[in-house]
Parts: structure tokens; sequence; C-alpha cells
């Protein structure tokens, strides 16, 4: 499970583009990188990303299919929603978001549900050199078994450098939820929980460009039994449509 935002939306508003979509592919070598702990293979995921700006204000969309169940099937779909709206000339957006999936058990036939979140906050979008920036703060509610209620503070960012031949892009999310996700037995308290995908791209053409990025992440990967920082890298390629 991957949370990507490339496509910043202060970028698209300054640059005024009608629509923006991308198919991404990595190949993620974790299971090499840190065994069994982490995946049971190195598998594939396939990205699809949707940016739409209109009058009333933005929409961004992502859904992500890890190639990772028996057959090299698909074994894990999660997708997340976000839509910010403007407001006259009033410098905060109101932000709502859906994030959720489903997933298979390499080897078995169970299934799970990844637990839905809904946020709800205010985006801001700003410049910083050549960086196009965005940030938001919002309320999140997480749908464990028993509901957690947090924060999230997201940053995203992209440029374009070298007369577009290289592009950089990525987000950090940084959030809280329980420590306890049940509601049973005496475990209290909140967890703090970091991700973040920076990525760089070399773009051959207009549409087709080759790169990688790294998923950055503490309390993230097998974040009920272990507390610690991990750094996995992607070879990929993206179709800009």
């Amino acid at each position: 499970m991957t949370r990507k935002m490339i496509l910043s939306v202060s970028l698209l508003l300054v640059i005024g583009a009608a629509n923006a979509q991308n198919l991404q592919l990595h190949f993620d070598p974790r299971h090499t990188l840190c065994g069994n702990d982490v995946a049971p293979v190195n598998y594939l995921t396939g990205t699809f990303e949707m940016f739409k700006p209109d009058r009333w204000g933005t929409t961004f969309m992502f859904v992500d299919f890890d190639f990772n169940f028996d057959k090299r099937n698909i074994g894990l779909v999660y997708g997340e929603i976000a839509r910010e709206f403007m407001i006259g000339n009033f410098p905060l957006r109101p932000h709502i978001e859906y994030n959720g999936g489903l997933g298979l058990v390499r080897g078995t036939s169970a299934s799970y549900s990844i637990p839905s979140s809904y946020l709800a906050g205010f985006g801001y979008p700003f410049r910083l050199g050549n960086f196009f920036m965005g940030t938001y703060v919002a309320y999140k509610l997480n749908a464990f078994p028993k509901n957690s209620h947090d924060v999230q503070w997201t940053v995203t960012w992209t440029a374009n450098l070298l007369k577009n031949k290289l592009s950089l892009g990525g987000f950090m999310d940084l959030w809280t939820e329980n420590k306890n996700l049940t509601g049973e037995g005496d475990l209290t308290g909140k967890r703090l929980i970091l991700l973040s995908e920076p990525q760089i791209w070399y773009n051959l053409t207009s549409h087709f460009s080759a790169g990688s990025e790294i998923e950055l992440s503490y309390n993230f990967v097998n974040k009920f039994t272990e507390s610690r920082f991990r750094a996995l890298p992607t070879l990929a390629a993206k179709w800009n449509f």
C-alpha cells in the first residue's frame, strides 16, 4: 500500500492545465531488501493517477494495484480520492478525502479490508523557488473496529528542472492513530506514523518517463509489532496522457 501525490494542486492551478492523468508501473524489491517480515515476494505495482481542476476547486485521485498474490495476480487494491474547494480569494481551501482498499493473503483463500479513513480539513497551495507546494491539515477518522479520532498533516511538492527533462515530486504524510485498534485489553494511547514517497523522473519524451520512488516510513510497515524507519526504493516507468 502506498500513497502517491505527484501532481500538486498548486502546480496545476498556476499553469492552468485542464486535466492530468498518468499510469505508472513500479518494480518493488522489498522482499530482496527486507525479507519475509515486509513482503513474501518482490512484486509490481500499477498506479493510475488523475487530477482535474474546475471553476469550484480541484479533484485528485489514485488507485494502486499490487501484483503480489498467487501466480502474480492482483493481491491488493488501494485508492484515495480528495477534493479541495476554492472560496473566492480566501487562501485556505476546504479539503475532504477518502482512503480505503481490499486485499488477499498470498497462499490462502483469506481476504481482508483495509480500514477506511475519512478526512476533513483545510489546504493551502504555495510556491517555494522552483517547487510548487501544497499542504493541508485535517481531522482523520480511521474506521478500525474501535474508531480512531486523529489528525493528519500532509505536504506535497513538484518541480520540473533542466528544461523539463527532470521532474521531482512526492508527498509526506504525518498522522496519528490508536495503538489499540480493537478496543480490547489495556493498551492505550496513540502511535505516530510517517510516510513519504519522493519520486524522480527523467522525461524521455513528453509522454514517457523513467525513474524511481523511495518509500520512507516510520511505524508504517509492520506497524502493529515494531517501531522503526524503513527506506524502500522502486524502479519505475510512467506514461503521461
